[in-house]
């Protein structure tokens, strides 16, 4: 299978968990993927490997979003090795959990900072490439805890919450112009944060999700796949995933 062929892919956060699948499941479909990453160049390197190894092509990118005056060369770096970036995914997000009472402006600021305002330089650099080209596609993985809030997450929930607006405002401006621009809001998905939560809190989390079972990170990259290899005519979409439910 290889409907990605010939089309340059740029994942932020692709080192581990949702976005480490999102990034073998686009190389896997023959995309060239640029695998980004904030600390964890190991990791990186390992899914870029690993994409190579199945046949396809990727190399590892380092890209503090945080921060965004990094952004800007690490795209540039991007675009000079590819050639231009047809796809986009701002997978990259971080958590400071803590209670309104107690939380710090630099927790508030750290989150809105990784997980919304990189979403917007991102696109931004991107865009001219795509317009351009008269196509892109740029796929935003918000969460559902944007969409329901939750305790001693008001940072995530604003931000994941932000991501959601931004789709579908740029997905109005940027339709004519051949960019489609979509959200994915996954629901509790097994990565590393799900596993290192205590019995009794999963148990919980388990008893509200109709299916029974927490989602799978590779659920989540079929459905970035599907956005982008077949998602001509689907833009400004949010699509929730929580233990395989889709709606």
């Amino acid at each position: 299978m290889a409907e990605l062929t010939g089309k340059a892919c740029l994942v932020t956060g692709g080192s581990r968990g949702i976005g480490r699948a999102i990034a073998l499941e686009l190389g896997r479909q023959g995309a060239f993927v640029a695998v980004g990453y904030a600390h964890n160049e190991a990791a990186a390197e390992e899914v870029a490997a690993e994409i190579a190894k199945s046949g396809g092509k990727a190399f590892a990118f380092g890209c503090d979003v945080q921060d965004p005056a990094a952004i800007e060369p690490a795209v540039a770096g991007v675009v000079e090795r590819l050639g231009k970036i047809d796809v986009l995914v701002n997978n990259a997000g971080i958590t400071r959990d803590r209670s309104l009472a107690k939380m710090s402006s630099e927790e508030w600021d750290a989150v809105l900072q990784t997980n919304l305002s990189s979403v917007f330089h991102l696109t931004a650099l991107v865009l001219p490439h795509m317009v351009k080209a008269a196509y892109g596609r740029i796929i935003n993985i918000s969460s559902v805890i944007g969409i329901h809030g939750n305790f001693g997450q008001a940072n995530y929930a604003a931000a994941k919450a932000g991501i959601i607006g931004f789709t579908k405002s740029a997905a109005l401006e940027l339709a004519r112009k051949g960019v489609t621009v979509n959200a994915i809001a996954p629901g509790f998905i097994e990565t590393e944060m799900i596993a290192a939560m205590p019995d009794e809190v999963r148990a919980r989390i388990l008893e509200k999700i109709p299916m029974g079972r927490f989602g799978r990170p590779e659920e989540i990259a079929q459905a970035v796949a599907f956005l982008v290899s077949n998602g001509e005519y689907i833009t400004g979409q949010v699509i929730t995933i929580d233990g395989g439910m889709y709606t």
